[in-house]
């Protein structure tokens, strides 16, 4: 009980400390399934299904790539904000 209570907690500051991010990235992810699906069926002429199984992977690739590049221009971008309001 005590460890599942350590995780929830956990998890929930992960979040917390990370929600921008994280909202951005699963919008993006959304959309990229949608994208590859519609074009595994339109080019590659497949059925819903199988393109549903064949979109997953890669689209979850980038949904990591997408976070860590958002998590790194985010705190550029907030060096910044300091930088600018500790001159002004």
């Amino acid at each position: 009980m005590e460890l599942t209570r350590g995780i929830l907690k956990a998890t929930k500051s992960i979040f917390e400390n990370n929600k921008g991010s994280i909202l951005r990235t699963i919008v993006y992810t959304i959309g990229h399934f949608a994208i590859a699906i519609i074009v595994l069926m339109s080019i590659a002429d497949v059925s819903f299904v199988i393109a549903l199984t064949d979109a997953i992977v890669e689209p979850l690739a980038n949904a990591v790539w997408y976070f860590i590049l958002d998590k790194w221009w985010a705190s550029k971008s907030q060096q910044n904000n300091k930088n600018y309001s500790s001159q002004n």
